[in-house]
């Protein structure tokens, strides 16, 4: 059987709606927009939110809490577990750029957090941003050391790393 032999099913196709082409189409004139009006013009739709000209309700209730002005939204944390940095050499100095390249993170511009999630079993040197107390006691464990990358004092929006 072929598709193309396949009958279309009765209604199942519409002709599209031809507007202001004449008084005997039905749709001339006014083309379906009725008399006059706002919704009757060219570009009429409101922006979302518009409440007829009343003050809207996003402007009626107060902002509350803590904003970040700067950026407007919490830097990302990459998450790394011990287990993952078994695929590096033993005595590598693994730094956010390295977690990059080998891709267990998806940006070197993100904070980097250690977790405890598995075993460490090479002796290595990591740089990162902040790690969990578990991941610290495992990876001095292993004869690894930890460095931690200073962030600049907090000012709003700043969870920058300070170079």
């Amino acid at each position: 059987m072929n598709i193309a032999a396949i009958p279309r099913t009765r209604g199942s196709r519409h002709r599209r709606k031809r507007v202001g082409r004449g008084i005997g189409s039905g749709h001339g004139k006014t083309s379906t927009r009725g008399q006059k009006g706002q919704r009757a013009r060219t570009g009429s739709r409101k922006r979302p939110g518009f409440e007829g000209g009343r003050n809207p309700v996003i402007r009626r209730f107060p902002k509350r809490g803590m904003r970040q002005k700067a950026t407007g939204r919490v830097q990302p944390v990459e998450i790394i577990n011990l287990y993952q940095l078994n695929r590096f050499e033993a005595g590598e100095k693994i730094t956010p750029e390295r977690l990059h390249e080998a891709r267990l993170i998806s940006s070197a511009a993100n904070r980097v957090k250690l977790l405890a999630e598995g075993k460490l079993s090479k002796k290595l040197t990591l740089v990162v941003h902040k790690a969990s107390g578990a991941a610290k006691t495992k990876l001095n464990a292993a004869g690894g050391t930890l460095e931690i990358i200073a962030l600049r004092p907090h000012s709003p929006g700043s969870d920058v790393p300070a170079t």
